[in-house]
């Protein structure tokens, strides 16, 4: 038995039973999982709507995992500060979805939270080269975002490596992380990639013995 992970699991909520979003917080906090990833969207900049600040304000006290909210909304900077306020401990907001990305990035830091930035598949990593000192986090989206459940798209591996490359060169810490169509078939292969954190929906949820496979994805388990 390993006593390091050697990834960051973060089960994403959107994958949760809303009507029992306490105990799903509270299952998460009985595995390995470090992060509890909350995907807000807003039915514009994605087709879809999910939550907003007052549900991370309500969970916030039923846990002390790091909350990751990742931001899937137009002008997100119009809701850093609710969004701090609720209790993120991660700001995550999309490259394509604010003019002023370097603005916002220092939004989220004038709240004390970390600050991330999001690429939608179609979006090259040379979009945020410019940004990549002023993040903690840079998220890869390896399915088109909007709903759970969706098939990797399999170039995002190409993505997570370039990231991996430019973080070498210039000798920068951000950690890499992946959400979409991740599962128990392609970890290994996104790890081996450079990736640091992967964000889990159905998999996790899915999973019969949650605590065994989240040992497992994490490689503390034989």
């Amino acid at each position: 038995m390993k006593t390091e992970p050697r990834c960051i699991l973060a089960p994403s909520m959107l994958s949760a039973d809303f009507s029992s979003a306490g105990e799903a917080v509270a299952m998460i906090g009985k595995t390995t999982a470090q992060w509890i990833h909350l995907d807000v969207m807003d039915g514009l900049f994605v087709p879809n709507i999910s939550f907003g600040p007052k549900f991370i304000e309500d969970i916030r006290p039923l846990s002390s995992l790091v909350f990751d909210t990742h931001l899937m909304v137009e002008r997100p900077e119009r809701f850093i500060v609710e969004f701090a306020k609720a209790g993120s401990d991660i700001i995550t907001i999309h490259a394509e979805a604010t003019v002023h990305l370097h603005r916002t990035l220092g939004a989220i830091h004038d709240e004390g939270k970390q600050a991330g930035v999001s690429l939608v598949p179609s979006t090259p990593v040379s979009s945020i080269e410019m940004i990549l000192d002023d993040v903690e986090l840079v998220l890869v989206m390896s399915v088109d975002p909007g709903f759970g459940g969706q098939k990797f798209i399999a170039n995002s591996l190409d993505k997570i490596r370039q990231l991996d490359a430019l973080r070498k060169k210039h000798n920068l810490d951000f950690r890499i992380s992946v959400d979409g169509g991740v599962n128990a078939n392609n970890a290994n292969r996104l790890v081996e990639a450079g990736v640091d954190v992967l964000v889990m929906g159905s998999a996790f949820f899915n999973a019969d013995d949650k605590k065994s496979f989240a040992a497992r994805i994490q490689g503390m388990e034989s």
